[in-house]
């Protein structure tokens, strides 16, 4: 086959059959093993990188030419090529026992899989000195064993010195004035006088790579089977949380703040109240679906994932982080809204009005958006000792917003008990986030929010509830993509607005409450000094009364 390279692109003839099977040889190995990786390209020159990821989100990874045992990522991010040198390094696990971890920055993992997992299903930045993500990987089309060789023995003839790789910051961008950046809308490079880019070689819709993601993307079918063979992609099992508070940035706060920020907290009760509850509800229902993966679930996270859906995932064994950080996130909402409460040092009025406005999105959440999970953070806001045991602030509401307490009262509570209770559930037409706390708390007991019994556990039946619940995640599991429908229907034209959203962002709760210091500190750390602060808010509010 013969070779050429033309400064910044490498031209191949099309690859024969026998170069397609072992593509698919390479993809069929263990998702353990980094060739099964779509996105993995390799000993590839720096020159083919660029040339490939041509949209804007685009991004593969690529053994280091200048740094031996290492990767690159490549990624293209408003309109320029960026490289990050991702560090293999050996972790002293004990005295006898050490193992690799790959490190982006300052932040580890266990594999590269999981990384790439973890950036493209959080849309974290991926670094602190860029604000570049990455969305869709860009995969290979030739098997490595054959790109290795080919470009191997090409870099041995070249004349050109070798690019030197990344700058103190890890991070190389790099300008291409030679040649025009392909427009970003650009679904694949075009064909042009001077040639083509390997990807052009090998027609998308025939490769098994292709195949997978025309899969994977039918409604109903399995995402895991290919067309023409029993294949099937072992999960990645995570171990490191989506939520990264101190690498989160915001326009709302400074790189470094203090817990409970005063300057902070101000905005945030501007912008609470600039909008109605209605709204508050889509923004917070859009941030649980994400996080939850019931929206925007790339091909890619649905095989790390093994399923299609979160709603699935949370039901397994290796579903455990995600359990974990809706725990997290239920735990971080509901104590951000009642400090909201508590932090308001006005009248027993102002703080009235505040609870009528909490009940109204909460009843949003339940009736309008279907989202239970966000409906129960709101509910365990308004149900914390702190905030309950506000007398005057609760007649306030009362005398001054009747139907708020009546509907508080007389129907949320009660769902919220029967919902516990596993006496009521809710019409799956109108569900977009089911019920799914209990199932956390019980199959996370450990960690589960709170102290003391659960509601559920309070009951005569116990055991019957226990078994309702997970009869309920049975059902549950098999219908995530009824629930992303229904998300995608009630969001759909739903204008959302950045600063808001960030509002419910659980990283931004985490750095508002704890601060850009505690936000890192091990979770019961963390609960048990805010339920400190929570009780001396409401103290001060309204002091206890003394027994004489």
């Amino acid at each position: 086959m013969s070779f050429k390279f033309c400064k910044e692109r490498f031209w191949l003839e099309p690859p024969s059959e026998k170069l397609r099977k072992q593509l698919e040889e390479e993809l069929k190995l263990s998702s353990t093993n980094l060739k099964s990786h779509a996105w993995y390209h390799g000993r590839i020159p720096w020159e083919v990188s660029e040339s490939l990821v041509l949209n804007h989100g685009d991004f593969l990874i690529r053994d280091s030419l200048s740094s031996q045992g290492d990767f690159v990522l490549t990624s293209r991010w408003k309109q320029k090529t960026l490289h990050f040198l991702i560090k293999e390094m050996l972790v002293q696990s004990s005295e006898t026992y050490t193992r690799v971890q790959y490190s982006l920055e300052d932040e580890a993992f266990d594999s590269l899989p999981a990384l790439v997992h973890f950036l493209v299903g959080s849309s974290a930045a991926l670094t602190r000195h860029s604000a570049a993500q990455i969305h869709q990987p860009v995969n290979r089309t030739l098997p490595l064993s054959y790109l290795e060789t080919t470009f191997c023995t090409a870099a041995s003839q070249r004349a050109d010195p070798a690019r030197p790789l990344p700058s103190p910051k890890n991070t190389l961008q790099r300008q291409s004035n030679n040649r025009p950046q392909p427009p970003l809308n650009q679904d694949a490079p075009s064909s042009d006088t001077d040639g083509s880019c390997y990807t052009e070689l090998y027609p998308g819709p025939q490769s098994y790579v292709d195949r997978l993601w025309v899969k994977e993307g039918s409604v109903g079918t399995d995402p895991l089977r290919v067309e023409d063979g029993n294949m099937y992609f072992s999960p990645v099992v995570e171990t490191v949380s989506c939520f990264k508070p101190s690498r989160y940035q915001s326009s709302l706060m400074p790189k470094e703040n203090k817990p409970l920020e005063v300057g902070v907290l101000r905005r945030v009760k501007e912008l609470l109240a600039e909008l109605d509850p209605r709204a508050v509800a889509k923004h917070i229902t859009k941030a649980d679906c994400m996080v939850a993966r019931i929206l925007e679930v790339t091909p890619e996270v649905q095989r790390m994932m093994g399923v299609s859906s979160g709603m699935e995932l949370l039901t397994l064994p290796h579903g455990q982080q995600l359990r974990l950080d809706l725990l997290e996130r239920f735990h971080t909402m509901a104590t951000m809204l009642a400090v909201h409460v508590l932090g308001c040092t006005g009248t027993n009025e102002e703080r009235a009005g505040l609870l009528h406005k909490i009940i109204q999105i909460a009843a949003e959440l339940k009736s309008t958006m279907g989202n239970m999970f966000g409906f129960a953070a709101v509910m365990r806001a308004l149900e914390l000792p702190q905030v309950s045991r506000l007398e005057q602030t609760w007649t306030a509401l009362r005398q001054r917003h009747t139907e708020g307490a009546i509907l508080y009262e007389k129907t949320l509570r009660p769902f919220m008990k029967s919902l516990n209770d596993g006496r009521e559930s809710c019409p799956l037409s109108n569900t977009t986030f089911p019920h799914v706390l209990p199932l956390l708390s019980l199959l996370e007991k450990s960690v589960a929010v709170g102290e003391g019994p659960e509601p559920w556990e309070t009951v005569e039946a116990g055991v019957d509830v226990v078994m309702f619940h997970l009869g309920a995640a049975r059902t549950i599991a098999q219908l995530g993509g009824i629930y992303r429908s229904n998300a995608e229907s009630k969001l759909q034209g739903f204008q959302e607005q950045s600063e808001l959203l960030e509002l419910f962002l659980t990283d931004f709760q985490m750095r508002l409450l704890w601060g850009s210091r505690g936000a890192g500190e091990k979770q019961a750390l963390r609960y048990a000094k805010f339920d400190q602060v929570l009780t001396a808010l409401s103290n001060r509010l309204e002091p206890p009364v003394t027994a004489h």
